[in-house]
């Protein structure tokens, strides 16, 4: 694919882990953000902001802290620039019975502690930021 062009990759858990998490810190998003298991490979278009990850299978994670369970496929990726997760493919969030995809993911710019997740259908949903840390 184009877009992996010219790209670092990560191959395995620990290295892959290790690549999505000084991309989100680099970033300036939260750490917990992406509660990865079995990753197969992470991959960064510095040039671009394209990232892209494979893991093994589905994970569903609950966010304690807003009682949100988020779906991520076995492929996910998107654009990462400061603070924000553009054209992001593979999350969804569980609202009610439905599963819309996430699209977007805004940390307030200058930090006001809170997180923004777009749907393509327009639909944002607003959390605190320490929702998303590590460990959440």
């Amino acid at each position: 694919m184009a877009e992996k062009e010219g790209g670092i990759v990560s191959k395995g858990h620990e290295e892959g882990l290790k690549l999505a998490v000084s991309i989100l810190e680099e970033f300036e998003m939260p750490l917990g953000l992406l509660p990865l298991e079995d990753v197969v490979e992470v991959g960064f278009v510095r040039a671009t902001g394209y990232m892209w990850i494979v893991q093994k299978k589905k994970v569903e994670h609950q966010f304690k802290m807003i009682s949100k369970l988020v779906s991520y496929d076995t492929d996910i990726n998107g654009f990462v620039e400061k603070k924000r997760i553009k054209k992001l493919k593979g999350v969804k969030s569980k609202e009610l019975v439905l599963w819309p995809p996430v699209n977007q993911i805004t940390v307030d710019n200058p930090p006001t502690g809170k997180i923004h997740f777009k749907s393509l259908a327009g639909v944002t949903k607003t959390f605190p930021v320490e929702a998303f840390a590590a460990g959440q």
